[in-house]
């Protein structure tokens, strides 16, 4: 047995990276510390390239080593049916670059069904594009088996796990669907519902962050 009187080894880093303002609001709003470890906010700027430079340069602070890593924020829905405020725990993240496989997606599936009471989510295969997706090119991303789009999450969890070996996983909150296009967020009632719901999340992103700490059997 370890010595009861030994002080805790140090604790887990996290890391939440999120494109806009207004998704960095959400998520510092909906904040609150649990213990598991210290929780990093950091507001990376529209489209991949920025998304590379930001979880780069935020992974190689100090203490950040090892950190876990999670994409959040805003995304477009794929799916007939889909409406702004589901939410899509992904499964992989995909882009032209690559696949990154997304850890512990069940327990965020779970944690979320906890946090945000009601919700819809979904998962699957979440698709990264340099752009944003409208029309028929969201049909043909569907296609591919993806659920949704955003421009960052591929990039952020390829360039953390390139940085070394950590726990990664993407949570969005659909904004837009092919039945219910948004020309700006936050203007109309679907971009406050997808607010709303992003702002709930952050007790489920705590929960799995305490999961990895657990020791293994």
């Amino acid at each position: 047995m370890g010595d009861p009187q030994a002080p805790p080894g140090p604790a887990v880093p996290l890391l939440i990276a999120c494109a806009l303002g207004i998704e960095r609001l959400a998520l510092r709003t909906g904040r609150a510390g649990d213990g598991s470890g210290p929780v990093t906010v950091v507001r990376t700027g529209m489209g991949p390239r920025a998304a590379e430079e930001a979880v780069r340069g935020a992974l190689g602070r100090p203490g950040a080593g090892g950190a876990a890593v999670i994409a959040s924020g805003f995304c477009a829905g794929l799916a007939p049916g889909m409406h702004p405020g589901d939410l899509v725990v992904a499964e992989e993240t995909r882009d032209a670059a690559g696949t990154t496989a997304c850890t512990g997606a069940g327990l965020l599936v779970e944690a979320l069904t906890r946090a945000v009471p009601g919700s819809t989510v979904h998962t699957g295969p979440l698709s990264g594009s340099g752009h944003v997706v409208r029309g028929a090119e969201r049909a043909g991303l569907l296609a591919t088996g993806a659920i949704a789009v955003d421009m960052e999450s591929a990039a952020t969890l390829r360039t953390a796990v390139r940085t070394g070996p950590r726990p990664v996983a993407a949570v969005r909150v659909v904004v837009d669907a092919p039945e219910h296009e948004l020309v700006r967020i936050g203007t109309v009632r679907g971009g406050i519902s997808a607010f709303r719901v992003l702002r709930a999340v952050l007790p489920a992103f705590h929960e799995w962050h305490r999961s990895l700490l657990l020791p293994r059997r």
